[in-house]
């Protein structure tokens, strides 16, 4: 009897040795079974999704939306109470930056402000017209979608005289580069033709007074002196910009040029737009 219990008890274990072994195997069939068909539903999911989207170098900004854009600013200057006729923009930093500077430009031109002035303290820009106008125009084409004879038109005045350095018909905007030359140097060389002409006895010291002083100081008739300055920069200084012409100019500081937006430069003109001005009363 003890040999047929023992018998007994050897095929239960063989049998729970088997029985372990399948389930072994079934698991792992089972779990390579699941990985694959997981595999093909990621598969399944996420290539038609990466097929949708288009080679990322192939996307360029719609002109549609550049269009709108140009309307939307022109929209956002004709909602302010006041735009100003004339503005400019005082660089008092070390580095101009051409790029941040022709998109000043170019928003200003576009929300409808008719004289646009650039300076510098060095006459970076003075020295370097053609480069500045190179890039304004290539912001215009950017930003804008403007080409051809539908481009802004940008004229550069030599000041000190009517000569334009660019002739252009039927200009929109007309843009002045200006440089310490045109602030106190240009009083000074003022000041001594007067003094040349009362010597020469062409005048005499009673025909000196604001009014031919002033004419001598206006490079053009035409254009109206600077409404609004803005100033990028640390420097707490007008730096010589126009001293003679901004008696009634508003100055608005902004901490840089570098990188400085459309937003930025609509929120300067919100803030002349509500700004009292009591012209002197």
């Amino acid at each position: 009897m003890a040999i047929v219990y023992e018998f007994v008890w050897q095929v239960l274990h063989v049998l729970l040795h088997i029985h372990r072994t399948l389930i072994t195997w079934f698991r792992i069939r089972l779990r390579n079974w699941n990985g694959r068909l997981w595999s093909r539903a990621l598969t399944a999911l996420i290539v038609p999704m990466a097929l949708s989207f288009p080679n990322q170098k192939n996307i360029v900004p719609a002109p549609g939306k550049r269009v709108g854009r140009r309307y939307r600013w022109g929209a956002d200057g004709k909602s302010l109470e006041k735009l100003p006729d004339h503005i400019g923009l005082l660089i008092a930093e070390e580095e101009p930056r051409y790029t941040d500077i022709a998109n000043l430009v170019v928003w200003c031109m576009a929300v409808g402000i008719s004289y646009v002035s650039v300076y510098d303290n060095y006459g970076v820009f003075r020295r370097n017209n053609s480069r500045l106008m190179d890039e304004i125009l290539k912001q215009q084409q950017e930003l804008l979608d403007l080409e051809g004879s539908k481009q802004l038109c940008v004229e550069f005045l030599n000041n000190g005289t009517d000569k334009q350095d660019q002739q252009v018909l039927s200009c929109q905007s007309v843009l002045k580069v200006l440089s310490p030359d045109d602030g106190k140097l240009r009083i000074v060389q003022a000041a001594q033709q007067l003094c040349r002409a009362v010597e020469q006895r062409d005048k005499t010291s009673n025909d000196i007074n604001v009014t031919v002083l002033d004419s001598l100081l206006r490079e053009s008739k035409s254009t109206p002196d600077p409404d609004l300055v803005l100033k990028f920069g640390p420097v707490e200084s007008t730096l010589g910009f126009l001293p003679w012409h901004i008696r009634l100019t508003e100055f608005i500081s902004l901490p840089s040029h570098v990188g400085v937006s459309y937003e930025d430069l609509f929120s300067a003109l919100q803030r002349y737009a509500s700004c009292e001005q009591r012209l002197g009363k």
